[in-house]
């Protein structure tokens, strides 16, 4: 049997108090509380965050897993926004225009709210300043169902979306802080899909065509390019990340998905799944550091989970 001391070429470590930053593969012996423990690279995996404060679906989101926004949503159609800190969500100012459907982009001080639903179909913005919205121009073209990505309130992207009862569309325009400016197409018409990243590099994927689709686009800042599909077609699943870094979890097949995959700039890869499946939920954050929260599990749900990729730690036992 090879030992420990000769694959790492000396013998497992005694310590008094576990070390403040280990590297992967160390393992050592803490004499203080008698426990062998050991470090390994987690591929990424969901743990349970704190809950919303009102279970909601059909909601946007923006920031980071530590300081995310949630605005929006179904429960029914409200404007209630609330901000994250990395353990408990916190209410904050609402929308002006309560709304379902929408899409977001930005962080958790510097946000954008467009589209949605109702009254009829919205074409309305909404800035966040890190205190209160303030309504600005509306986009050309109004949306439910709508995509949208982007790095603050000066600099989005809203793609995609149905104008009306039962239509797709795939109208893309872009926000430079003060008007919305039509570019060019999707080269698939959808609603109900994800995206990842900033308004000059953009990913978006699934959504309902009708039916479901896996369709991933690229944008490079002015044209949509088709590229490698999700591995399992899905509509009103949500996504973080950047255009070569993404992370798209959750939807519908039907039923309700917990399906998470992982976009490496090529190629989708599943991984670790949601622990709640779910649909019509919103995200934030990056690849390996994202936030997903409230949507529909069969009910509407408040549940918040953390994805994280890295170093774990795990306390050795006798089999």
């Amino acid at each position: 049997m090879t030992t420990y001391k000769e694959v790492k070429g000396t013998n497992i470590e005694a310590v008094v108090s576990d070390p403040s930053n280990p590297v992967e593969g160390q393992i050592w012996f803490n004499t203080a509380t008698g426990l062998a423990k050991g470090t390994f690279n987690d591929p990424g995996s969901w743990a349970t965050g704190g809950a919303l404060n009102t279970a909601r679906t059909e909601l946007a989101g923006s920031g980071t897993q530590t300081a995310g926004l949630a605005f929006g949503g179904t429960n029914p159609d409200t404007g209630k926004t609330e901000a994250y800190g990395g353990t408990t969500w916190t209410e904050v100012n609402d929308l002006n225009t309560a709304r379902a459907n929408l899409a977001g982009a930005g962080t958790q001080t510097s946000a954008l709210a467009f589209g949605g639903t109702p009254p009829g179909v919205l074409a309305i913005t909404e800035l966040w300043n890190g205190t209160n919205w303030t309504e600005v121009n509306d986009l050309n073209t109004a949306r439910q169902k709508i995509g949208g990505v982007g790095a603050s309130n000066t600099a989005a992207l809203a793609f995609a979306g149905a104008l009306g009862p039962g239509s797709a569309s795939a109208l893309t325009e872009t926000w430079n802080g003060t008007n919305w400016t039509e570019v060019n197409d999707l080269n698939t018409a959808r609603k109900r899909l994800a995206g990842a990243g900033i308004i000059t590099a953009a990913l978006a994927f699934g959504g309902e065509v009708p039916p479901g689709t896996a369709v991933t686009e690229l944008f490079n800042g002015t044209n949509w390019t088709e590229v490698n599909d999700l591995n399992t077609a899905r509509l009103a699943l949500a996504g973080s990340g950047t255009s070569t870094a993404a992370l798209a979890f959750g939807g519908t097949t039907p039923p309700n998905s917990a399906l998470t995959e992982f976009w490496n700039g090529t190629n989708w890869t599943e991984v670790n799944d949601l622990n709640t499946a779910r649909s019509y939920l919103a995200g934030a954050g990056t690849q390996t550091s994202a936030l997903g929260f409230g949507g529909d599990s069969g009910s509407l749900t408040a549940a918040t989970e953390e994805w994280n990729v890295g170093l774990n730690t795990v306390t050795f036992t006798e089999a």
